[in-house]
């Protein structure tokens, strides 16, 4: 492919270290969002005092499956990835990897880790996990060229980490880590739009149906910013209402949906890349004050 051939031009100058291949091939820091976010889930699922050996497992098992499952996106969307300047300087695209290892690996890593989970942790969440691949790998994935509606079916594999936590810690499926679940799965949304409005002529170039590509005005753009929004707000009420957590918790959760959906409101009344930008800054500054109320304020 042409594109293919261009890339190389481009990102040969610039020289990654082994480790920093890796990184890139694992999506080192949406990995390092997954394991917080399963710790979070263990945390608020342990009844006694942590077991910090389960904990560990937990851990480890999920950072295999998710590190095989970022291989194995990139495998399948290599050519998709040489046509856009944000992934064009990823492993398979600039050639620092070859299709064949990362197949490999990506394999490896995800078997080893749905197998370890089964029988270091629990079978519950070795299922959960490979409902997490499977639906991020095959019905995701190839979703993102055909229907706009792939980010609300890719929230789906992006919420279970913290359902996983949770099965790690009691073995079952609740109504609590249900409350979790639904929190990751809203939040999702705005943050994607945000980077979907930002990139949408990159998304448009390379095939991806994206819904800023097809919604010329915007507005369902920003129907489902603010309208998930306003889902999360409810949802993230949820932990307080089962019990989990106290009202320090409902305090910060109330003031941090307030900002998020606010800035929803913002985006949606001017859709620009600065609003898009500041949609997904406050996206991701809400997330990781969230989790910390989260643990710091467990009643149970």
């Amino acid at each position: 492919m042409k594109s293919s051939a261009e890339v190389p031009q481009a990102v040969a100058v610039v020289e990654k270290s082994w480790p920093a291949v890796f990184a890139d091939l694992i999506k080192a820091r949406l990995t390092a969002l997954v394991l917080l976010t399963t710790f979070v889930g263990f945390y608020l699922g342990s009844r006694t005092p942590v077991n910090f050996f389960q904990l560990f497992h937990a851990l480890l098992g999920t950072a295999s499956v998710a590190s095989g499952a970022a291989a194995l996106n990139q495998w399948l969307e290599r050519d998709y990835d040489a046509k856009m300047r944000r992934t064009a300087d990823r492993p398979l695209p600039s050639g620092r990897l070859q299709p064949a290892t990362v197949v490999v690996l990506g394999g490896v890593c995800s078997l080893l880790g749905l197998v370890y989970l089964a029988v270091l942790v629990n079978p519950l969440t070795s299922v959960v996990g490979a409902v997490t691949l499977i639906s991020y790998l095959f019905i995701y994935t190839p979703l993102k060229r055909v229907t706009w509606m792939n980010t609300l079916v890719g929230a789906i594999p992006g919420a279970l980490p913290p359902l996983m936590g949770w099965t790690a810690a009691r073995n079952e499926l609740s109504g609590e880590g249900w409350a979790l679940f639904a929190i990751l799965a809203f939040w999702q949304i705005p943050h994607f739009m945000a980077i979907a409005w930002l990139y949408r002529d990159d998304y448009a170039k390379a095939g991806f149906v994206m819904l800023p590509n097809l919604d010329g005005g915007g507005s369902r753009t920003a129907l489902q910013a603010v309208g998930n929004t306003m889902a999360l707000l409810l949802a993230s009420l949820c932990p307080y209402v089962f019990g989990l957590n106290g009202t320090i918790y409902l305090v910060v959760a109330l003031l941090l949906g307030a900002a998020y959906f606010w800035s929803a409101l913002r985006f949606a009344r001017e859709l620009t890349a600065p609003r898009a930008r500041q949609l997904f800054l406050v996206s991701i500054i809400y997330l990781p004050l969230l989790l910390v109320a989260l643990v710091g304020d467990k009643l149970k």
